[in-house]
Order: structure tokens, then C-alpha cells, then sequence
């Protein structure tokens, strides 16, 4: 990017109050002199965190994330075809094929139900969403904080981060989408209620 559009670029905290704006969310302003913002978004009865963390010398991170209620314990994680995931492949992580051969070639897909897999990754906004990000590390995992009921059930997290802050306001309305859809979707294939889990992500 030249320096003159660097200069011209909105800042971050203008366009995370201009996402606000857009989705009826609330934006929550850091706290002191390293404290960072935040965005609480909604969609449903699901509440959808967008903030930045730094991890020591680590560049910063922004990380999206939404509880729910995990009805079977489905989990999964999608990130594109690269150095990292082919390290991560060689160390035995199953790569499931979807059946969708240009989604199949950018991305390794892993989780633990082949079916529902297929299910989630036949839907085409879905693919579309994902594809539409320059970087994508999306994932679903159990929340260690909530003891899993003698039913399977307990509250996971969708959850998605990137190396860097994203500042662009397109970009961020298609994570807010994507996050929508797969909350939906993983209530279509039965593994998701969409009531409140009762947790607000810190």
C-alpha cells in the first residue's frame, strides 16, 4: 500500500464505530493507556466479540468469537493450503475432502464428523465467505470453562483470528456474515440450539 493511502486510511477505531453503526452493536472502548477496544455484536440470541490481542513480542492479533451451546459436540477447523498448514498436515492432521474441488484446493478442512463436515461446507455463502478472506483461520472448540453435561452438551466457541488488525470496514462485515451463517447452518445440521448460552466472551 503507497504512503499517501496510508496517510488517507480511516483509522481503526473510526471504522470498529462505523461497524457499530452499521450492525446496531456496541462499541467498548478500552480501558487505559494499553487497554483495547472492543465490539459486541449480535445476531439471533448469540452474542458475536470482535477485539485485538498481543501475546509478549507477538505481532497483534484480531480475533472474532461467539459462544453457543454445542448440542453434540461437533467441532471443526478451516484454514487455507500453505507452509503452516502443510507443517501442521505432516504432523497427522486429517485433512477431510469435502467434494467441492476448487474450495478443497485452498483449504484444509479438519474436525470429527465427516458427515457434518460435508454438511456445513455444502453451503455456498458459507464457501463464498470463507473464500472471500485473504487469511482465514476459523475453528470451533469446546470452551474448558463449561463442564460438558451427561448429554454431550455443553458451550463451545466459534472462533476466528488473524496476524493483524483489520481495519477494513468490508472485511469486517464479511467475518460479522460469516460468523451469522455458520451459527445458523450449524443449528440446520443439529448441532447447535439458538438459545443463550448464558456467557458473554471476555
Amino acid at each position: 500500500m503507497s504512503r499517501l493511502l496510508e496517510i488517507f486510511r480511516p483509522n481503526k477505531k473510526a471504522v470498529w464505530k462505523q461497524l457499530c453503526k452499521d450492525l446496531d452493536a456496541d462499541f467498548i472502548p478500552g480501558k487505559g493507556f494499553r487497554g483495547k477496544d472492543a465490539i459486541q455484536a449480535y445476531y439471533k440470541n448469540w452474542v458475536i466479540i470482535i477485539d485485538t490481542y498481543k501475546r509478549g513480542k507477538r505481532p497483534t492479533v484480531t480475533r472474532i468469537k461467539a459462544p453457543y451451546v454445542n448440542r453434540d459436540s461437533f467441532h471443526f477447523r478451516i484454514f487455507r493450503r500453505g507452509a503452516v498448514s502443510t507443517i501442521r498436515k505432516k504432523m497427522g492432521l486429517q485433512d477431510v475432502i469435502i467434494g467441492h474441488e476448487d474450495f478443497d484446493r485452498k483449504f484444509i478442512i479438519q474436525g470429527n464428523d465427516e458427515r457434518k463436515l460435508k454438511m456445513m461446507f455444502d453451503n455456498e455463502l458459507i464457501r463464498h465467505l470463507i473464500d472471500y478472506q485473504r487469511q482465514i483461520d476459523l475453528e470451533v472448540h469446546l470452551d474448558e470453562d463449561w463442564v460438558t453435561d451427561e448429554f454431550g452438551e455443553g458451550v463451545s466457541e466459534l472462533y476466528f483470528e488473524v496476524q493483524g488488525i483489520i481495519d477494513h470496514l468490508d472485511t469486517l462485515h464479511s467475518l460479522y456474515d460469516l460468523f451469522a451463517e455458520v451459527l445458523n447452518h450449524l443449528c440446520h445440521i443439529g448441532s447447535a440450539y439458538e438459545d443463550d448460552p448464558y456467557l458473554v466472551a471476555g
